[in-house]
């Protein structure tokens, strides 16, 4: 069996859910490899199926001064070694599609970002990679729209294709999280994940000293928005973790902190297994 089918298959039977989690961003070699080793240790502990998350490239900064990451080619020789070194799979972002063949060679899932959930070429050749693809919903999205970009990438060949909520614009710099979206994106036929974290962000939202803006985010509601997404039911969560949220170069007020990982999850797990009883 193709090891990107097997993958799919696991992550789809997974109870009570799998696991997509890692910083935000690779910092640096030293910091993607410790933060694999502590997330492989709760998960393995919980019995969680994980998929290692990091990007090589932040491409959608609010400010072009902000940090990235270390770029394609580098990135991906870094999350190449979390995934020999640690032996579990790797998910990780791409922008442009002249990235998805480079990407498709290291990662096991490939995620669209929200804000191109739309783009055709884009989900295409992120598709003929036969990766499977997690496709953020758009925040400008209505749930119904993931039933299109599903079968975009079904129609170049591809059936390992999930669907994820990440919040929908509220006005001006904010999110909320309709647990409705979750249950409507069912109609796409294949795995539903929520992204805790991002859904929380304050997109531009936060002014800085000497001008300009980037987003803020409220670390605090975490737990609140995920109990909400494991008690109506979702087949994964997204979430990043980060040893020092409050240092991170990218999204710190959304990144969950690693020492509460274990704790959180253990609720989740809990809430999950109780729904399933009914």
């Amino acid at each position: 069996m193709d090891s990107s089918v097997a993958l799919f298959n696991q992550l789809k039977a997974a109870e009570p859910f799998f696991l997509l989690a890692g910083p935000n961003v690779i910092e640096s070699e030293e910091h993607v490899l410790k933060m694999a080793r502590h997330l492989k240790s709760v998960a393995s502990k919980l019995g969680l199926p994980l998929v290692f998350k990091s990007s090589f490239d932040k491409a959608n900064r609010t400010s072009s001064k902000s940090f990235r990451g270390p770029g394609l080619e580098e990135g991906l020789k870094i999350l190449e070694k979390v995934k020999v070194t640690y032996d579990i799979p790797i998910v990780t972002d791409v922008h442009e599609s002249y990235q998805c063949e480079a990407v498709g060679r290291v990662a096991d899932i490939i995620q669209i970002p929200a804000f191109l959930c739309r783009q055709t070429d884009l989900l295409v050749a992120a598709a003929k990679t036969g990766r499977i693809i997690n496709i953020k919903k758009g925040q400008f999205c209505a749930p119904s729209v993931m039933v299109n970009s599903a079968d975009k990438i079904r129609l170049a060949g591809n059936q390992n294709v999930m669907v994820c909520e990440r919040g929908t614009m509220f006005g001006y710099n904010d999110l909320i999280v309709d647990p409705r979206n979750l249950e409507w994106m069912r109609e796409a036929n294949c795995p539903v994940v929520a992204d805790i974290t991002h859904s929380l962000q304050q997109p531009a939202g936060k002014k800085l000293e000497g001008g300009g803006v980037a987003s803020g985010g409220l670390r605090e509601l975490i737990p609140c928005i995920a109990r909400t997404c494991v008690a109506v039911g979702v087949d994964g969560i997204f979430m990043e973790v980060h040893d020092d949220p409050l240092n991170a170069p990218v999204d710190g007020p959304t990144q969950w902190p690693l020492r509460q990982l274990e704790e959180l999850l253990e609720e989740l797990i809990a809430i999950a297994v109780w729904g399933f009883a009914f």
